[in-house]
């Protein structure tokens, strides 16, 4: 009984951990938004973010994987540069501009299309399977599809206001908190698409790294370390007339940059690399819906975030498509039996050799039972 207990939560390990990540998400995105509103530069914040993640996992890496690392070379090292150029930089300073530009809800909502892109990404590089008369490969095609269909509806059509939570409060302090004009949403829907692509290729190269250096918290360090460099040459030329910027308080912005340090980047690297390692790139970005129900009602309730019914359809229609795709793949992990059944028959065949060696008599029966018996296992 316990050990089919433990196996049960073997396999449901996965998905505790990527619904963890989505909440961690959720947190980092509100208190993001907040520090935002109050004149935080995303640069700045990008660069904090990543010294707060470093510092914090450096020593568990220098620790925990001093026999396991491997050897630094060459090729691995401009992977790590890649990689800290696509998620630190680009992907993180480009959500955070397109936030700064609409409101958390959307820009959440928005990263929904991260899991098409990878998907067909992962498809170009044959990471993921595709066979057009399976029902599953055409679920995933449809529902990435569908994924896009739901952005493109909630980045063009906005329609009333939908008070879900009954967050009633002075509309003009709402106006101005989350009041972005369509210019606005086209711009900044246009860069949290372009951060979606760079995350994308990220996580493919992520999982790529990750054969050649299997050590998850020596990578995230160094993601981290990289990252923060990089970021903040950048940050330096972005700020360049205002060094103000720089300073911090006890107050929101710094709260915003340990928080999304800690959770979101040093945590959610090493977690997201273990579970790449597993299931896939893919699989981690499926559960992205989940960070946007959550940023939706948190944002709604201390952020005053107008929700409206454009938004709420293509959020409807993002969910459908991405558990289309989670359905098509669930036959990819559904095998579990099948394999034990190949390990099971090598054990099998061994021992019918070893039965052949010594009692060579009986080699005639012996085939032709194994025989039947693999009918029957076939039926």
């Amino acid at each position: 009984m316990e050990c089919c207990n433990q196996k049960k939560f073997d396999r449901m390990k996965p998905f505790i951990a990527v619904v963890f990540l989505q909440f961690g998400f959720a947190g980092m995105d509100v208190l993001s938004k907040a520090a935002l509103n109050k004149g935080m530069s995303n640069y700045v914040l990008v660069v904090y973010r990543h010294v707060v993640a470093f510092v914090v996992i450096a020593p568990f890496a220098l620790i925990l994987e001093k026999k396991v690392r491997p050897k630094m070379t060459l090729s691995i090292f401009l992977k790590l540069v890649a990689l800290s150029t696509l998620e630190p930089v680009i992907d993180q300073n480009l959500y955070f501009l397109g936030m700064n530009y609409t409101t958390a809800t959307f820009a959440v909502t928005m990263i929904n299309v991260l899991p098409a892109i990878t998907f067909v990404m992962a498809c170009i590089l044959k990471l993921e399977k595709i066979k057009m008369k399976s029902v599953h490969s055409q679920a995933k095609v449809v529902g990435t599809l569908a994924t896009v269909g739901g952005a493109m509806i909630m980045t063009l059509l906005r329609g009333p206001i939908v008070n879900i939570f009954g967050t009633h409060g002075n509309s003009v302090q709402i106006q101005h908190s989350s009041g972005a004009n369509l210019q606005h949403v086209i711009k900044g829907s246009i860069m949290i698409t372009i951060g979606c692509f760079s995350c994308a290729c990220f996580m493919i190269l992520q999982t790529i790294t990750l054969e050649t250096y299997p050590a998850e918290l020596s990578l995230t360090a160094w993601i981290c370390l990289l990252g923060t460099i990089e970021g903040g040459i950048v940050a330096l030329i972005m700020e360049r007339n205002d060094y103000s910027v720089w300073s911090l308080n006890w107050d929101t912005k710094l709260l915003a940059a340990v928080y999304s340090g800690i959770v979101c980047s040093g945590m959610a690297y090493y977690i997201q690399g273990v579970v790449m390692r597993y299931r896939g790139p893919v699989f981690v970005t499926t559960f992205n819906p989940l960070c946007m129900v959550i940023v939706a009602i948190m944002s709604s309730i201390f952020l005053a975030e107008k929700i409206y019914l454009g938004r709420v359809i293509g959020a409807v229609v993002i969910i459908f498509g991405l558990y289309l795709v989670v359905w098509g793949k669930s036959k990819d992990y559904d095998t579990p039996s099948s394999i034990n059944k190949d390990e099971a028959l090598p054990v099998k065949e061994s021992a019918e050799s070893n039965d052949k060696e010594e009692s060579p008599k009986y080699e005639g029966t012996t085939s032709s039972n194994f025989v039947a018996v693999d009918r029957d296992e076939q039926v």
